[in-house]
């Protein structure tokens, strides 16, 4: 192998690392906000009602799960570090779609 081969090849693998790293972190932080759905769903389940802020404290969860859904399909698809790359180039060739379009 080349030395230039190779120098990209090691520059792309660890592109592909970072950007597994840092997506791996958003996802544990936005799941680690979840903390208290669990004991709050239970509540009406176990006959109890929910107060106002208990009703909006679950809006804003399931509407931090939506955000996620996109990479839990892809965590739970089998090979899942090598499909992130392709959820990644999908979200920024969407990205640049709008921009063109915003231009015009």
């Amino acid at each position: 192998m080349s030395g230039g081969l190779r120098a990209r090849f090691v520059g792309a693998f660890t592109s592909l690392r970072d950007l597994e790293e840092r997506e791996r972190k958003h996802l544990l932080a936005e799941v680690l906000k979840t903390k208290g759905l669990m004991p709050l769903l239970m509540k009406y389940r176990n006959g109890q009602r929910w107060t106002s802020e208990e009703r909006a404290e679950l809006r804003a969860h399931f509407r931090r799960l939506s955000y996620l859904s996109p990479y839990l399909v892809v965590v739970v698809l089998p090979g899942a570090p090598l499909t992130l790359p392709l959820l990644a180039w999908w979200l920024d060739r969407r990205r640049q779609r709008r921009r063109s379009l915003s231009a015009q």
